[in-house]
């Protein structure tokens, strides 16, 4: 399998930490995503991922699935162990809703294509921008932060191992410290990202920073 990828895309990392904790070993296919020079934006990555966007993950058997949570069941589905979703139905439809709180409420408002345009309107600064990330982030913890505080106290966002929800929390809240933002703020984010720094599929395969 071959992984087109941007070592800095938080979407990216979900992908990697998903591999890393299945033990499965893919090709890498670089994909930059900043800059006048993105390969994501050329011709020849367009053909391949109509979005240009990343992660794209090309299957074995030539199938290109883009979406990196898309990306992360496929691989929970071919490689069972250890599985990424838990098996209680309640469980299981709580992993899912915290990944696509970050997936769907957070993360779109916050990639470089959207920095790009705020970029582009009269007036507005880098500082701008920073601002917008970090209300969007802290916004969006802030709910998530919420959503764990209903469950009982544990080491995983849900359940005993694991699931989506730490795959997708882990990067997003790499990228708050990151933006300025103290993960203490919100108790039972901070506790769960304790526990996933010392896992090496998440440490290794953090977002790199940008330059």
């Amino acid at each position: 399998m071959k992984l087109f990828e941007d070592r800095i895309s938080s979407a990216v990392a979900r992908v990697r930490i998903a591999l890393a904790l299945k033990g499965v070993e893919v090709d890498s296919a670089p994909i930059s995503i900043l800059g006048a020079e993105a390969r994501s934006r050329s011709a020849e990555y367009l053909a391949v991922n109509p979005q240009g966007l990343v992660p794209a993950l090309l299957t074995d058997d030539g199938v290109l699935i883009t979406q990196s949570l898309a990306i992360v069941e496929y691989l929970d589905e071919r490689f069972p162990e250890p599985a990424l979703l838990p098996a209680d139905p309640a469980q299981r439809a709580l992993a899912r809703s915290i990944a696509l709180a970050i997936a769907s409420d957070i993360h779109p408002l916050l990639p470089p294509r959207v920095a790009k345009r705020l970029g582009a309107i009269p007036g507005a600064e880098s500082a701008t921008v920073a601002d917008w990330n970090r209300h969007w982030i802290q916004e969006g913890l802030t709910a998530i932060e919420a959503l764990l505080s209903r469950q009982p106290e544990g080491h995983f966002a849900v359940g005993n191992a694991p699931s989506v929800a730490d795959i997708v929390l882990f990067p997003q809240a790499i990228n708050a410290e990151r933006a300025g933002l103290a993960l203490e703020q919100w108790p039972r984010v901070a506790a769960v990202i304790s526990t996933l720094r010392i896992i090496p599929a998440f440490a290794v395969n953090a977002p790199l920073p940008r330059i």
